[in-house]
């Protein structure tokens, strides 16, 4: 038999499968007729792709290589990106955490110092200013001293006596 017969009748066939294919989803249903339908090109694609590759088996090659260099560098971009990021994610997140918490601890540690300097400043200010004022103040015994000499002086300046001596 002539090869390109055999291929003509092969394409026939398979024609007619998808035809029948169509006339089943009118007849039967269309769940069974799709089925069919759909093994029928399947089949159809697996006998075309051979056909292809015993014409050519240099295209055969060809197109398993290309297909194969597709998924190694889908499945290696993948790889790579996802190991990329969970390392620089984590790195980044090491390094952010600590310079955060040292320019905190540094700025905390600063502002508190320089707060607690002026609060204590300040209320060493207002101690001094209250010392001041105790200090300005009579004690106890001058008080006592100060009652006796005004009620001396109010008693003398009514008899008419003079405490300029």
């Amino acid at each position: 038999m002539n090869p390109s017969r055999v291929d003509f009748f092969v394409d026939l066939a398979y024609g007619l499968l998808i035809l029948l294919a169509a006339g089943l989803i009118l007849v039967v249903g269309t769940n069974v007729g799709v089925a069919f339908g759909i093994g029928a090109l399947v089949s159809y694609v697996v006998h075309v792709v051979w056909k292809m590759a015993r014409f050519d088996p240099q295209w055969m090659t060809e197109e398993v290589t290309e297909k194969v260099e597709e998924t190694l560098t889908e499945e290696m971009t993948e790889s790579v990106e996802q190991t990329v990021a969970e390392e620089v994610t984590e790195e980044v997140t090491e390094e952010v955490t600590e310079k955060v918490e040292q320019t905190v601890t540094e700025e905390v540690t600063e502002n508190v110092e320089r707060t607690i300097s002026e609060e204590v400043g300040d209320i060493i200010d207002q101690l001094e200013q209250v010392n001041q004022r105790v200090d300005r103040r009579p004690r106890t015994d001058q008080i006592g001293e100060m009652t006796k000499g005004e009620g001396e002086t109010e008693a003398g300046a009514g008899n008419g006596e003079s405490d300029d001596r």
